[in-house]
């Protein structure tokens, strides 16, 4: 966590005046450390001069997905959630004048918690807690489909059908603007994913679920879901198929992602994570191959298109190029191994 006077994409002065005149309670001056940053939302502490804390977000400073990084549909969805059975970080406000810092921003409260990026931070659950951290996560997922997006408030959101249309368009759409080398990979991709689409529900959908992007307590409890800024409403088993398509077992060996944290001992396998999310939803997940396939390529996508813009000179020297190489390379393989996924199915179809 980097603590600065003037920590960038922050006006220290004119959002000190803003947090003291738009949150409740808090007391001036504040200082701010940044706690996350990169090609996601940048994320900073923020304590007040009577020692409380707050989490105040806002996009990345540069080289960002067209309609990536959305404040305001990140803000929508934390504030329609709160109090429901699905933790979040408390809303406190939210600021959409750009002249403040530069971008809109919003504060919450901050949660303090183990978020699960790698094996280190896993191992530093202890092993039933891991157990109880896998179960838990699969818990809040259940609860976060079992929200009707309308009766929570966000049935601008809600689109009752075309959630596979609209996703596989869109991201097709930022791969081939960022004029990445592996299109003809990507749309062949596509096309398998868009000739298999099966039947579709409804209900929210996060978008980027899982354990890196939760807050765990030392007993593995889940105690806040982050990063809501691809939330949207869709099919639920869009979230399940992006956490099985990111769960590592122990025994995977070499794949075409890095060791996660749920390469540690403990955590469990991906067959029990759908096991039990179907037991707890009450769904059929006969469809979750397909959408282990769909965040493959979207990944893919994602992962080429920052490259591209690299190579383009569309980004800055920012110390970030050898990171979005790798990201790359994984992308590539990822494709690959949906490609084969789905063209098995084709055939046998």
């Amino acid at each position: 966590m980097a603590a600065s006077p003037e920590p960038p994409g922050i006006d220290v002065e004119r959002v000190g005046r803003w947090l003291a005149s738009h949150v409740d309670g808090l007391t001036g001056p504040v200082s701010f450390a940044l706690v996350s940053g990169g090609r996601s939302n940048l994320t900073y502490r923020v304590t007040d001069a009577a020692g409380a804390t707050y989490a105040l977000r806002r996009p990345p400073l540069g080289g960002v997905l067209e309609t990536a990084h959305d404040m305001g549909r990140e803000w929508r969805f934390i504030a329609a959630l709160a109090g429901t059975g699905v933790p979040v970080a408390p809303p406190l406000a939210y600021c959409e004048d750009t002249s403040v810092t530069g971008a809109p921003f919003s504060v919450m409260g901050f949660v303090d918690g183990l978020v699960l990026a790698d094996p280190a931070s896993a191992l530093r659950l202890e092993p039933p807690a891991r157990g109880r951290a896998a179960r838990n996560l699969v818990e809040v997922l259940v609860a976060l489909h079992a929200v009707d997006p309308y009766k929570a408030g966000l049935g601008d959101f809600a689109r009752r059908t075309g959630y596979a249309e609209r996703q596989l368009r869109r991201w097709r759409h930022q791969a081939h603007q960022s004029g990445a080398a592996e299109l003809a990979l990507l749309d062949e991709v596509h096309d398998l994913l868009a000739a298999r689409i099966p039947a579709q529900a409804n209900g929210i959908v996060h978008g980027d679920y899982r354990p890196g992007n939760l807050a765990f307590g030392p007993d593995g409890t889940v105690r806040a879901v982050f990063d809501w800024e691809l939330a949207t409403s869709g099919d639920p088993l869009a979230d399940l198929g992006y956490l099985v398509a990111s769960w590592q077992e122990p025994d995977d060996g070499d794949g075409p992602s890095p060791p996660g944290p749920t390469t540690v001992p403990g955590f469990g396998t991906r067959e029990q994570v759908v096991a039990r999310y179907a037991r707890l939803s009450g769904r059929d997940v006969s469809d979750v191959p397909y959408w282990v396939a769909f965040a493959r390529w979207r990944s893919a996508c994602i992962g080429v298109g920052v490259r591209a813009r690299y190579l383009a000179g569309h980004m800055a020297d920012d110390g970030y190029r050898e990171e979005a190489e790798a990201r790359a390379d994984l992308g590539v393989r990822l494709a690959e191994a949906a490609r084969d996924a789905l063209g098995g199915v084709i055939s046998d179809g």
